[in-house]
Order: C-alpha cells, then sequence, then structure tokens
C-alpha cells in the first residue's frame, strides 16, 4: 500500500530534496526553513555534504563487486549517502527506523520496484555498517 507523504511533514523528504539540489546544482545556497525537526535535517544534510568522500568510500566497499553507484538514478544516489550517513554517524536511531523512514520518503520519489531495490541495498548496507561499527 502506497501512501502520499507531504515534505511538510516528513524530514527525511526535506533531506533528500535539500541533497539532491546541493550535489547536483552547486550554486544552489541551502536554507533551513523553519520546522519542527530543522536541527536534524540541518545536521543530516550537512554531515552528508561535508563525508561525502567517507560515505561513497563506504558504498563501494560495502556493495557487490559488480555494483555500480554512478549508473544508479541521482535520487537513488542520494537516498543511499543520507542513508549511509545516518547508519555511520547516528548510532542512537535503529537500522530498522533508518530503513522504515527512508523507504516512506521515497515513495515520494521512486516507483515501488525501485523502493523495493532500495530496501535491500539499505538492508546490506546497514548491517554491514553496524556490525563493523559495533
Amino acid at each position: 500500500m502506497r501512501t502520499s507523504f507531504s515534505p511538510k511533514n516528513n524530514p527525511r523528504v526535506i533531506i533528500i530534496q535539500k541533497l539532491y539540489g546541493k550535489f547536483f546544482n552547486n550554486d544552489q545556497q541551502l536554507i533551513f526553513p523553519k520546522h519542527r525537526f530543522k536541527k536534524f535535517i540541518k545536521d543530516i544534510v550537512l554531515g552528508t555534504i561535508e563525508r561525502n568522500e567517507i560515505i561513497f568510500d563506504e558504498l563501494t566497499n560495502n556493495l557487490n563487486d559488480g555494483f555500480n553507484f554512478d549508473k544508479l538514478d541521482k535520487v537513488f544516489q542520494v537516498i543511499l549517502k543520507s542513508a549511509t550517513y545516518e547508519f555511520m554517524y547516528k548510532p542512537n536511531i535503529s537500522i530498522n527506523i533508518i530503513i522504515k523512514e527512508y523507504l516512506n520518503a521515497s515513495n515520494f520519489f521512486l516507483d515501488y520496484s525501485q523502493t523495493k531495490y532500495l530496501n535491500a541495498l539499505l538492508d546490506n548496507i546497514g548491517k554491514k555498517l553496524r556490525s563493523s561499527n559495533a
């Protein structure tokens, strides 16, 4: 069952939008409007941008050898990067919550078949990162 999510009540939709704008339009200035999760949104967005190279290295190291990150849809790339940031730097948030929230947010951007693939990738990455950091 697909549900629609409005950006104003789902912080991860806003995170995906901000990161997409920053990664694929470098001239865009990041503005964080008033939101009840503003601190969380700002932390994830700025942390993902700041640690982009580390996150990219972790993604390439933890995914299969035949996996080509650059061939993925740009929104897909942004979701993987922001979720990986949360797996690595937000240990107090459960893997299952991170995956569930990004899957809910991805319904706003991706087709159902893509969200199933995203679920498998996020589960794989989350388990590998959390087990190696434990």
